[in-house]
């Protein structure tokens, strides 16, 4: 489909802001009837957008869709659900001796209209979740999907327009251009996820209409091996988090420490591992394509590089006998497949230690001490995620004690995003602000506080004119508080 003319862009948010402005407080029943049309537009047309996923990737199964996509939505959905009629209730708030008897609570209402600008590698849970929660708030959503997954965009924009009005919500297609327009709309809220460059200039065109934004970014997401783990079960637990789509995920394990003299064993519990659950990986249908030739070659410059300075680069062969690749691609999906790698003394002067990788190469670094572990994630921007794989609670308290990151997940990797109850979101260069659940919920609301005043309320004893009875009661209040 062609891109979205900017002038109809522009008609859409204001058919969708015009509607918020008219309708301020919108019913239970009216978000949750939203809520359900986008519950059926998942479960009645999964294998179509799972087809136009693996369409756009070259390789990408629409099992890998499955779990990595819509099993977190339909887990969100029948959370936010679930909960719905409690999150939108008024809180009422306990009232300080010197105001009552008035009573005081918070107003949840929706903040309008919110803007998503959604990422490609996951173009159906990334664009979707962030919408659930905003309509469950009660507001109307503006989506721009990826132009780089433009078979998924072309289908939501297709589905979303059978199931909702444009003024509920609507998708808009494009580039850059289209991007730029969107963040540059005054909405009531923006969303975007993507690299923390772009994140940048997102939050800069934000700026200039004051729009709060959650930006969901990336980072080197570290991952630390303590001496007295169980190096396979890590192995296999980390290669599964590092290879999930090829490593295109926002909250893969980037690079891995552990201790000296353990490197050899690690990657030989890391092969195992990998030939586990990938025998083979051209024409292998579970382990995805990289997205573009454009992030292929930059992924083999980064190794290539890594390579030149020094580094022991150690790409993974198939396992003898696996099947051989098909005669024929999918598109040039299985050109794409790029095989995974280890990388074994890669040095801070790398591009390598300096990117985000988004592919499947694992840097592995050793370390003496957990202090210096410590030292080198405090020296660099907060990542994304953060991952600990050891038996001990006092070490790995240590850990989380002496580090900051957006999110955790202890012996195992990537699992944190799909616990409902809990936020998930960056800090510093990692982004701000974060959704799923209740979080998502009060993230898209206003929690507008409200007082109600008493006809028993004492409160002109303070009016002027001041004199020793305003004394009285000022002295009395100071021994009460």
């Amino acid at each position: 489909m062609p891109d979205t003319p900017l002038d109809e862009i522009r008609q859409r948010f204001d058919a969708q802001h015009q509607g918020s402005r008219a309708q301020p407080e919108v019913p239970l029943a009216v978000r949750r009837e939203r809520l359900l049309r986008l519950d059926t537009l998942l479960r009645e047309h999964a294998p179509v957008l799972a087809a136009a996923v693996q369409a756009d990737f070259g390789v990408r199964s629409p099992r890998l869709t499955e779990v990595a996509d819509f099993f977190l939505l339909r887990a969100q959905m029948a959370h936010t659900l679930k909960h719905l009629a409690r999150w939108c209730r008024p809180r009422k708030v306990r009232t300080p001796l010197y105001l009552q008897p008035a009573r005081a609570w918070l107003q949840r209402q929706p903040l309008g209209v919110v803007g998503i600008i959604a990422p490609w590698n996951y173009p159906v849970q990334l664009a979707l979740a962030p919408a659930m929660g905003a309509l469950a708030a009660g507001n109307r959503v503006l989506l721009k999907p990826s132009e780089l997954t433009p078979h998924t965009s072309a289908k939501l924009a297709d589905l979303v327009a059978q199931f909702f009005a444009p003024d509920e919500f609507c998708v808009v297609q494009g580039g850059a251009e289209v991007a730029a327009q969107v963040a540059s709309l005054p909405l009531d809220h923006l969303v975007f996820t993507g690299s923390t460059a772009v994140g940048r200039r997102v939050a800069l065109a934000a700026a200039a209409n004051l729009t709060p934004t959650t930006l969901e970014l990336g980072g080197k997401s570290p991952a630390i091996v303590d001496a007295d783990c169980d190096l396979r079960q890590a192995a296999l637990k980390l290669a599964h988090g590092k290879l999930l789509n090829a490593g295109q995920t926002c909250i893969a394990p980037d690079y891995l420490f552990v201790p000296h003299g353990s490197e050899a064993a690690f990657a030989d519990a890391y092969r195992a591992a990998v030939a586990r659950l990938f025998p083979y990986f051209e024409g292998n249908p579970d382990y995805a394509s990289i997205i573009t030739p454009r992030h292929l070659a930059r992924l083999r410059e980064l190794v290539q590089e890594a390579r030149d300075m020094g580094a022991d680069v150690q790409e993974l062969a198939p396992v003898p006998g696996a099947p051989a690749p098909p005669a024929q691609s999918i598109g040039d999906g299985v050109a794409r497949q790029m095989a995974p790698t280890l990388v074994f003394g890669a040095t801070a002067r790398m591009r390598l230690m300096q990117e985000e990788i988004f592919g499947p190469v694992l840097p592995v670094l050793g370390y003496g001490h957990v202090d210096e572990v410590v030292a080198h994630i405090n020296a660099h921007p907060r990542p994304l995620s953060l991952y600990w794989f050891g038996r001990s609670d006092a070490v790995r308290d240590d850990v989380l004690a002496r580090t900051v990151s957006g999110g955790v997940t202890v012996n195992d990797t990537l699992l944190h995003i799909a616990h409902e109850r809990l936020p998930f979101g960056g800090v510093g260069d990692s982004g701000w602000g974060a959704y799923h659940g209740e979080a998502g919920f009060l993230r898209f609301c206003h929690e507008k506080p409200v007082l109600a005043q008493s006809r028993w309320s004492a409160g002109a004893l303070l009016y002027p004119p001041y004199g020793a009875r305003f004394d009285r009661v000022m002295g009395l209040l100071r021994r009460l508080m």
